[in-house]
């Protein structure tokens, strides 16, 4: 993913919240559902990715060091081409 949204939300709620909220907003936003979120490592439980299941469809949420705790960067995962 090149590009998507980043979105903050330091707020003591599970990352299952967190990532239904950024993925309600960037569809409003965008008109597109976004199937993809990178969350810094520590925000998730283990090192792998784990898929959320919303009333919006799957989001992968997959650890990236680059990403700051708190904040989600979210969006469309690119198809290999």
């Amino acid at each position: 993913m090149n590009v998507g949204m980043l979105w903050f939300d330091n707020e003591k709620i599970p990352l299952t919240v967190k990532v239904e909220r950024a993925a309600e907003y960037y569809r409003r936003k965008y008109g597109l559902t976004p199937d993809l979120c990178l969350v810094h490592p520590s925000m998730l439980q283990g090192t792998q990715a784990e898929v959320i299941q919303s009333r919006l469809g799957q989001v992968t949420v997959r650890p990236y060091r680059s990403i700051l705790p708190g904040h989600l960067w979210i969006g469309v995962e690119e198809q290999n081409r």
